[in-house]
């Protein structure tokens, strides 16, 4: 019988807890535990599993999926790196990407182990569908058009600002790639609106697009995690103008992110030691099955 692969789950959020449905889904993994800030008052359905406080306090750990927020991202996988265990993650800070693969880089090689970083769906699979795009019309725009639909990292973010007690930011398309932020708020007591809607409009998440701010007093009333992505690509293959490319989705973007993490998660486990984007990874590495028969189906 093939040795199951042992992954662990660092952090219980939304992405958490698709990534535990995805991991029971797949058959060639096992839990080997849930890793939270806090081990009480845990919710019923971590109660098959265990869960700890420490990654050292788990045993024979293959990979660990970081279900954590992206900045806490780096400083949790370098950590996990240099125990020897891999490493997956979503980290979705666009502009940041090359930078933290050079800094997992060093740490993995040194420790025989792997990582491959920003591997949700935007970046992650939606990465893939452009690099195919560009091999197709090497010549050309490409244009990525997300939503409507709720943000996860933007949407994090803003709750990490000081006086933000609940965050939502959608994501608006406004076409070419062009988009608009409307942030909503749910205010802690006492928090002064101006200077909230101040700091997170000077945040990295949102600096660059038209973001609107708007106070509300529940979060929870206007949650909904669907999201979704248009990719339109318009270029030249050789010298031939005019090829049109288009790839659509409508999606539950936790849901997604978790499963496609577990997708990697599995590559992972295939991958020289060191520190790698999606785009660097075969496909065939992605998918559970012998090489042959996904070949012979897939081909």
């Amino acid at each position: 019988m093939t040795k199951k692969i042992r992954a662990a789950i660092i952090g219980y959020g939304n992405i958490g807890k698709y990534t535990l449905e995805a991991l029971n889904a797949a058959e060639d993994f096992e839990i080997a535990g849930i890793v939270r800030r806090s081990t009480q008052n845990n919710p019923a359905e971590l109660a098959a599993y265990k869960v700890v406080d420490s990654i050292d306090k788990l045993d024979n750990v293959d990979v660990a999926i970081l279900c954590s927020p992206t900045r806490a991202i780096k400083e949790t996988a370098l950590a996990i790196l240099a125990k020897g265990i891999n490493t997956v993650d979503s980290f979705d800070i666009h502009s940041q990407i090359v930078d933290l693969k050079h800094s997992l880089d060093k740490m993995a090689k040194a420790h025989n182990s792997t990582a491959i970083i920003s591997a949700g769906w935007d970046p992650g699979s939606d990465s893939i569908v452009r690099t195919l795009m560009l091999a197709m019309a090497p010549k050309g725009i490409t244009y990525t058009n997300f939503g409507p639909g709720m943000s996860m990292g933007h949407s994090v973010a803003a709750k990490a600002i000081t006086g933000v007690k609940d965050a939502l930011s959608m994501t608006i398309p406004l076409g070419t790639g062009v988009h608009r932020r409307l942030v909503y708020i749910e205010l802690e007591n006492g928090a002064d609106f101006a200077t909230v809607e101040k700091t997170l409009k000077a945040d990295a998440y949102f600096a660059s697009d038209e973001t609107h701010v708007k106070q509300v007093p529940s979060i929870d009333a206007l949650k909904d995690m669907g999201h979704g992505v248009h990719l339109t690509h318009k270029g030249v293959s050789g010298e031939t103008q005019n090829q049109l490319f288009e790839y659509s989705m409508r999606i539950n973007n936790p849901a997604l992110t978790a499963q496609f993490l577990v997708s990697s998660a599995r590559a992972s486990m295939k991958q020289a030691s060191g520190a790698y984007t999606v785009i660097e990874v075969a496909p065939i590495n992605f998918l559970h099955g012998q090489t042959d028969e996904l070949i012979a189906h897939l081909v």
